[in-house]
């Protein structure tokens, strides 16, 4: 199989998809990788490393598109990548389809085979561990004066406390971002609606910290003393109500923070808005928002030698038993399937967006007798009534 691997063009973003390890084991198995010119040079991977691994460099987008049986890419696709959609290729990327209505668009159009990145981990996203951790960084920074916040430190000194923060789902992310901040010394508050998750982060992080199940009441009791607020909580996007609602800002410190690492607009945070690395930050009632949907991006050689490792799996098996078998061994690859020759296979969005839906075992006719690998639901998200 040809695999194309494309360089990324949204601002801020410089993690690739496959280092030189991961093209080195697909070419010994006689796969062709085509490398866009300088797509790793960002992230600490310039192009004679990929060549030494066995790649071959291609000048542009326009000849990974025109060459390459399947494609690859950390997010999404963009305008000027839509005229070199060709039927019948696969795409492999963080889609966002539900939230992106143009872009599916154009995928049904161009009638690729669309899978989404996002849904496709077994084991849980290393994107969203790198997210949790680099926001509680992101955090402690910008509760500094120089980045507008209140001044506070996120540990303490001598005759002064360190901070108090809250942490909103207990999940990777929220994990990542506990650990961070009690290592740094502030004491951390975190929730979940899952005792048994955070029965586990009570055992797995024994200092600095206390958990709370994820509620109204918990929540206000804790917001006039928190000088810092994490969001990992993925907001099912059918839901209307907020965990921190914009009411709930006078009472909290002036020059606290809120990072949302999970960046759901109308999400979790009612007062979230999406922000750049260039301009990050905005202030609502006094609380600095921290907004940029691609933190990871900032940490390109790490987060890109971790994603490429959770995402080869998926990759190999598609260029060695085809998409079909591959879909049927993994459920979490064929609940990723997004759009198929024109047909919507992504469930979430068919809800969002008002389409029409057809399941992945249905376009790739398994039958009834065909044994396939279980994946429970990627979303919660359900029809608005």
């Amino acid at each position: 199989m040809i695999i194309g691997v494309l360089k990324e063009v949204k601002i801020g973003e410089s993690r690739i998809v496959m280092t030189p390890s991961e093209v080195k084991e697909l070419s010994i198995m006689g796969h062709q990788i085509l490398i866009q010119d300088n797509a790793g040079v960002l992230a600490g991977f310039d192009n004679q490393s990929y060549i030494d691994a066995g790649a071959k460099i291609a000048p542009d987008n326009k000849s990974i598109f025109s060459q390459s049986d399947m494609v690859v890419k950390v997010k999404e696709i963009v305008t000027e990548e839509y005229e070199l959609l060709r039927e019948g290729q696969i795409v492999f990327t963080c889609l966002h389809p539900a939230g992106n209505k143009e872009e599916v668009d154009e995928l049904l159009k161009a009638k690729v085979i669309g899978i989404t990145a996002e849904d496709s981990h077994r084991y849980g996203s290393p994107n969203a561990e790198a997210a949790g951790k680099l926001g509680a960084l992101l955090g402690s920074y910008h509760l500094l004066s120089i980045s507008g916040g209140s001044g506070q430190s996120v540990f303490g000194i001598g005759g002064a406390p360190a901070a108090k923060a809250l942490v909103l789902g207990a999940g990777i992310a929220g994990k990542g971002a506990a650990k961070i901040l009690t290592s740094l010394g502030a004491y951390v508050y975190i929730t979940d609606i899952n005792i048994g998750i955070l029965r586990d982060v009570q055992y797995s992080i024994q200092n600095n910290i206390s958990t709370m199940m994820s509620n109204r009441g918990n929540i206000e009791s804790v917001l006039p003393e928190v000088d810092l607020i994490i969001n990992c909580v993925k907001w099912p996007k059918h839901r209307t109500d907020h965990v921190i609602c914009k009411e709930d800002l006078k009472n909290m410190k002036k020059g606290s923070v809120i990072i949302d690492v999970s960046a759901d607009v109308g999400g979790a945070i009612e007062t979230y808005k999406p922000t750049t690395h260039e301009n990050p930050t905005y202030i609502v009632d006094g609380i600095v928002h921290y907004g940029v949907d691609n933190i990871p991006g900032i940490a390109p050689h790490t987060v890109s030698k971790a994603y490429a490792a959770s995402m080869f799996p998926h990759i190999l098996s598609v260029a060695n038993l085809g998409l079909k078998e591959a879909m049927r061994r993994d459920g979490f690859l064929r609940r990723s399937l997004t759009v198929y020759n024109g047909i919507l296979t992504h469930e979430e969005t068919s809800v969002i967006q008002g389409r029409l839906f057809t399941s992945p075992e249905a376009v790739l006719k398994y039958g009834d007798t065909v044994e396939l690998d279980f994946a429970p639901k990627a979303t919660t998200t359900k029809i608005k009534k």
